[in-house]
């Protein structure tokens, strides 16, 4: 469809009929131990992006993505963790450009907020997006106790991308979800990934 946007993987676009409508969130969950960010730097090639960081610092952001192996883009990466993320990664949010992609990297920082106030950041995120026409990606990591508000997180999403990763005899399998789609039929089945210098589909037959 000529109104997607691209998410920077070829597979995922045609999965989802080209991509994501503009002014979306989509919340990526993924294992820590994943090589999730792979997703993140491959969406920076498409568009003009913009990089909060809350865990890594910027300089170690910007080092991971000029070693990535596959085709990134050069965004601009600013580091929130410091005292009063949410406020800070608000006053970039009111800056970001038409048709811009925002990746926050991880979610989780911001998600430990006041529940009010983290709930007034994603409406206000969701009003931007739709007004400029980006794409907001919203890097979660999984566990065994999530983040007191990723249940809004969740909600508010208007896709999520669940990446499972596991060990499976000698290989590493990963496969991608999409339990949520906002307003259209999601894929039925998980797909298959190989996440090694690019995100590619895994073709190879699965034997029981």
């Amino acid at each position: 469809m000529a109104d997607r946007l691209s998410t920077g993987v070829s597979v995922l676009d045609r999965q989802l009929d080209g991509g994501i409508p503009p002014g979306s969130i989509v919340l990526l969950a993924a294992d820590p131990a994943s090589q999730s960010e792979l997703f993140l730097y491959e969406l920076t090639a498409v568009r003009a992006s913009l990089y909060l960081t809350t865990i890594r610092s910027d300089q170690a952001v910007k080092d991971a993505i000029d070693r990535a192996p596959g085709h990134v883009g050069d965004p601009t990466v600013r580091d929130v963790g410091g005292n009063a993320p949410l406020d800070t990664a608000h006053r970039f949010v009111r800056d970001l450009p038409e048709g811009a992609n925002l990746i926050v990297d991880v979610v989780d920082v911001l998600e430990e907020t006041e529940p009010a106030r983290y709930r007034q950041f994603l409406n206000e995120l969701q009003t931007h997006m739709v007004n400029t026409g980006g794409l907001a990606v919203l890097h979660g990591m999984k566990g065994d106790a999530e983040p007191r508000n990723r249940g809004y997180t969740k909600h508010m999403a208007d896709v999520v991308f669940d990446l499972h990763t596991k060990i499976k005899g000698s290989e590493i399998e990963n496969r991608l979800a999409v339990p949520k789609f906002r307003g259209v039929q999601p894929p039925e089945e998980t797909i298959k990934l190989r996440l090694g210098e690019r995100v590619t589909v895994d073709t190879s037959r699965d034997i029981a």
